[in-house]
């Protein structure tokens, strides 16, 4: 999922990255309003553990590879996508300047696929399928299997405008493995959803919500 330099022509990976900055700048704003002291320990520990989880890489056809994204358990957790954006764009500044993963001009690409789709999708995936009746875990687990699966074919879009591989190869191609990853990444986010409305359910953004509310 991460889009090494070379894949994408420096124009369209300029477009990307101002189309980033702009979700980049309202994460920033998001933050500055909404992460009080107490939640920053939690975002350490959720950008710590998506980086973790994102280490491991399956190789994908064309020269690409396939991991968990994380995009959705942030948001959940923290109650926004904007905390998604916030958390992936640190974790993928990291990747890409200190461990060379992903590349410095195609950043803006990647912070979008896995920040902003991930999180978009994970967050309004995760409230829509509770409206209709799904309970809080199976919903984090559907929407994060979501945010993983159109993200990787968001990634595959682009990178067929660019022309690095045909589109249709490269939907199959992306689309196949994040299917599967997607499950994983589904259980690993309803487990930990689980976990943490268990353990320390004040640490839930929904939570907080209803409990400011009564």
């Amino acid at each position: 999922m991460h889009i090494p330099d070379a894949f994408l022509p420096l124009w369209q990976s300029a477009i990307y990255w101002i189309v980033a900055l702009v979700f980049i700048a309202l994460a920033l704003k998001w933050a500055k309003h909404e992460l009080s002291e107490d939640k920053i320990p939690l975002v350490a520990v959720l950008a710590a553990g998506i980086f973790a989880i994102q280490a491991f890489n399956l190789p994908v056809a064309m020269g690409t590879s396939g991991h968990l994204v994380g995009g959705a358990l942030a948001a959940i957790v923290l109650g926004s996508p904007y905390a998604a954006v916030f958390i992936l764009t640190l974790v993928l500044i990291i990747q890409g300047i200190i461990f060379g993963d992903g590349g410095i001009t195609t950043m803006g690409v990647n912070i979008l696929n896995m920040g902003v789709i991930g999180g978009f999708v994970g967050f309004y995936g995760f409230q829509t399928l509770k409206r209709v009746g799904l309970n809080r875990y199976a919903s984090a687990g559907v929407a994060a299997w979501l945010a993983c699966f159109i993200a990787a074919l968001a990634a595959a879009v682009e990178m067929a405008i660019a022309g690095t591989f045909p589109l249709v190869p490269g939907l199959i191609a992306m689309g196949t493995y994040h299917a599967a990853i997607g499950i994983i990444e589904g259980i690993i986010t309803a487990a930990a959803i689980y976990f943490i409305s268990t353990a320390r359910p004040d640490m839930m953004a929904e939570n907080a919500t209803v409990e400011a509310t009564t």
